[in-house]
This record gives structure tokens, sequence and C-alpha cells, in this order.
């Protein structure tokens, strides 16, 4: 309980992810959660001293709607949602979790299953500090964190192989240690 109160204070002071979730029943999204890499990059930045934006180039908001998998109407969300949040000088990155296995072999090289939850998602999140994800709720904040928030906080980078290429870890950690050289991050092997 004490990591998840310490991850709300954090993320409330962030002048990016805050008015997200201050909004959050504009976002109106089935299943939606604020997830990954803004939230880790929000407690970095805490971590560290660093501005609250310091890294942020985008923040990504999904949702689980298998009862339509359409490309158009994940688009028409993203068009809504940005044109919510279009003060922040971030891009919001919408997807369906749903419809994730349609695309990633196309851009990953290799198929995937279908999802069956979100939970199920964000498990697959490329590591175990990204593998997060939060909204409001009437207890304050929800959070997935299928492998905890000790890493996130501690803060730690160690890859989730369940779906990652070494590859997309190697480069992903490779600029995050440019702009958070305190991280502790864990090799691939």
């Amino acid at each position: 309980m004490r990591e998840r109160e310490e991850l709300r204070a954090i993320v409330l002071k962030s002048p990016l992810l805050s008015p997200i979730l201050a909004n959050w029943e504009r976002i109106a999204l089935p299943d939606g959660w604020l997830v990954a890499g803004a939230i880790a990059q929000t407690v970095w930045n805490h971590a560290f001293g660093l501005p609250p934006t310091h890294g942020i180039s985008d923040i990504d908001v999904v949702y689980f709607d298998r009862d339509d998998l359409s490309e158009e109407a994940e688009a028409a969300h993203a068009a809504r949602i940005a044109s919510l949040f279009a003060g922040l000088p971030v891009r919001i990155d919408v997807k369906n979790e749903a419809r994730v296995h349609l695309w990633y072999r196309e851009k990953f090289g290799s198929p995937i299953k279908p999802y069956s939850s979100m939970e199920e998602a964000i498990a697959t999140f490329p590591t175990t500090a990204t593998a997060v994800g939060i909204r409001p709720s009437s207890r304050g904040l929800d959070v997935c964190a299928p492998f905890g928030l000790g890493d996130l906080l501690a803060p730690i980078v160690r890859a989730n192989r369940s779906q990652i290429t070494r590859e997309i870890y190697e480069r992903k950690v490779d600029r995050w240690r440019a702009l958070w050289p305190g991280l502790t991050i864990e090799s691939w092997d």
C-alpha cells in the first residue's frame, strides 16, 4: 500500500499526467488505463530531481474493446482524446489492446495471440518498470502492476521477456541511459 501511495503522490504532481487523471471521465474508454513509459519516466524524473517533463515524448492511454477491433474506432478515440488534451506538450498515443495482435507481426516481426484482458496486455509490456497502468477510482488510484511497483520506484529497469526482443530492449535502455544516467539497468544477459 505504501508503494501505491508513493506512486500516486508522484503522478499527481506531474503537469502531464495529473490533467489526464483529473479528466479521466472525459476519456471514457472501455477498461481504459494510463500506462507504461510516461509513468516510469515521471517516477524517474522525481527520483533524480529532474524537471517533471524531462524525456517524456508521449503518453500512452490504452483500452480493451474486443467488440470493435477496427482501426477506424481506435483512430477516432485517439483523435478525440488528442483534442481533449491539445494543450499538453506531448503526443497522446491511444491503443486498443484487444487489437494489438492484428498489427504486431508487421511491426515487430513475430505474431502474438490476442490478449484476453487488459491485465494480460500490461503483463507483456517491455520492462518490469513500465508494465504498469493507473486510473482514478473511488479509492483514489487503481494500479495494475503485474510485476509490482518495486522496480519502478527503485528505479531499476529489467527486461520483461514475454514479448520483447533483445534488440528492442537495448534500443530502449540506450535512450533511457542517456536521459536518466542514474537508472540501474539490468543487462539482457
